[in-house]
């Protein structure tokens, strides 16, 4: 491990002057899955350092994370990333009124590394320590940061309640948003989420990995009405999602393609019909949503939409477009914010830490599943 591989990445300010005596700071650690990140925010809403060590290379051959190695990634980062995020605020550790880390959902090898680190340095400096449902991070964070699509708007102040598409990992959901660990479960992938769904889609045509960004940024390129691909569960009257059903409409479409006509043109207009049936399937069950009787009663006045694949551009536009029709405010993280991130589980920890929630008392065992709805 050496700093050559640290991908350090800027998400606001490391001025530790805008850091006030009276906020609450505190280091965030996240380990779930493929990125070992730690990050110093402020309940002033300022991050005053964020360190990213992303994974990227280790699993790129694979076409995936692998769970072994990205345990033993984790391992070896966990310490440097810490003390480099330290240092970038100009920080130390008794300088921290709190610490948070992922404690679940995950790949319970990483989260185990993450939330050990976390525990060890809680008992060293008697300072409290917050569990935080790596999912809640990614629902949360838009009230850290949160911009628009269509103008970058910054800075949006999102209330609660509000209307979540949350996007990340394996999860695809649809959330009503009530306050801090009070969360309502409209609608829910009843297969592949989308994120995998756009992996498989890259990896069926070779384009590496991750590929959600590689798809989105094809797909930009091509004609979305070229393929026609099935919309599963959009003639239903609830809000889960089915995306399965696309993968494999798009595995026969391959196959009755031969690699002479599998051209640059090919390959966008294939990846912009697939993007396309995406976004439809979402705005769909996010238009049953709002009918939903719980949406109609608390009127959130923002939809907010969260986790990875929140970085696509389209599933943002048409979002906020949606947003925008129906006279709501639109929200969601800044670009670097979207994917897994520890800036996003100190936030949560703040958050957590100022209504009293998942302050640890006594040992807890981290989890690989861990529903929102039983926070």
């Amino acid at each position: 491990m050496n700093n050559e591989k640290i991908i350090i990445t800027d998400m606001g300010s490391t001025d530790s002057n805008k850091h006030s005596d009276k906020a609450i700071l505190c280091l965030g650690i996240e380990s779930s899955c493929d990125e070992t990140s730690a990050a110093i925010v402020d309940s002033d809403r300022n991050i005053l350092s964020h360190i990213i060590y992303s994974q990227i290379p280790e699993h790129a051959n694979y076409g995936g994370v692998v769970p072994e190695l990205a345990a033993r990634a984790h391992i070896l980062a966990i310490e440097e990333v810490v003390k480099l995020t330290l240092q970038r605020a100009n920080k130390t550790l008794n300088d921290i009124d709190i610490i948070s880390a992922t404690a679940g959902p995950g790949l319970i090898g990483g989260v185990l590394v993450g939330w050990m680190a976390a525990v060890g340095m809680s008992d060293a400096l008697q300072k409290p320590l917050i569990a935080i449902n790596h999912l809640e991070g990614h629902a949360l964070v838009p009230r850290l940061c949160a911009t628009s699509a269509l103008d970058n708007t910054v800075n949006i102040d999102v209330k609660f309640p509000y209307l979540l598409m949350l996007a990340s990992g394996g999860h695809c959901q649809i959330l009503l948003v009530h306050n801090v660990g009070q969360y309502e479960l409209l609608g829910q992938t009843l297969d592949d989420s989308a994120g995998e769904a756009f992996d498989k889609i890259a990896k069926m045509l070779g384009l590496g990995y991750p590929g959600g960004p590689i798809v989105d940024k094809m797909a930009r390129q091509g004609n979305p009405k070229r393929f026609d691909f099935p919309r599963p569960l959009c003639d239903k009257p609830n809000c889960d999602f089915s995306f399965s059903g696309i993968k494999t409409a798009a595995r026969f479409l391959l196959n009755s393609i031969s690699e002479e006509e599998r051209n640059d043109t090919f390959v966008q207009d294939f990846c912009a019909s697939f993007q396309q049936a995406v976004v439809d399937c979402i705005i769909n069950r996010l238009k049953h949503a709002l009918k939903t009787n719980p949406v109609i009663k608390a009127n959130p006045e923002t939809i907010v939409v969260a986790g990875g694949v929140a970085k696509n551009s389209a599933i943002r536009t048409a979002i906020e477009k949606l947003a925008i029709e129906n006279n709501k405010l639109f929200a969601a993280p800044p670009m670097n914010l979207c994917t897994d991130n520890g800036a996003m589980i100190a936030w949560a920890g703040i958050e957590n830490y100022k209504v009293g929630k998942n302050i640890v008392k006594q040992p807890v065992a981290p989890r690989p599943r861990w529903p929102l709805t039983e926070l």
